[in-house]
Order: C-alpha cells, then structure tokens, then sequence
C-alpha cells in the first residue's frame, strides 16, 4: 500500500494562500520577502514548479497585506 502523501500536490484554495500570506507576515514581519525567497530559491533547485508558484502566490497577498489592498471578497 502506498503513502497517502504519494501523487500530485493539491493546489491551495484562495483562503489556504491567505492564510499563509498572513501567518508568514506574522512570523517572519519585515523579513517575510527573503523568507519567501530563501523558500523559491529551495524549491527551483528541486525543480518544484508548483511550488514555486504556491509561493509566488503567497507573496502577491503578502505585498496586498503590506499595501493596505483588501482580500477578494471581504468587502461588506
């Protein structure tokens, strides 16, 4: 029987990569850019496209947090 982590990666939903973005912003704080980068620089030498992209992902919401830029769909 195989590992149930065995197959392709399921994409993060919007909020999971909210979620992130913020719990990195919160962890790392002015730091959070080279934290992303140390994680896309790890992930290109595994050549770990998707990855790669989770993180750019991530970085995107975290330069929204920064900005001031509201999440889609939390407007009231």
């Amino acid at each position: 029987m195989g590992s149930l982590l065995a197959g392709s990666p399921v994409p993060l939903s919007a909020w999971e990569l909210w979620a992130c973005a913020s719990t990195v912003l919160k962890t790392h704080g002015d730091k959070a850019a080279l934290h992303i980068a140390e994680q896309i620089g790890a992930l290109a030498l595994k050549g770990d496209d998707e990855g790669i992209r989770t993180w750019q992902e991530i970085a995107k919401r975290i330069e929204q947090l920064q900005t001031g830029a509201e999440a889609p769909g939390t407007r009231h």
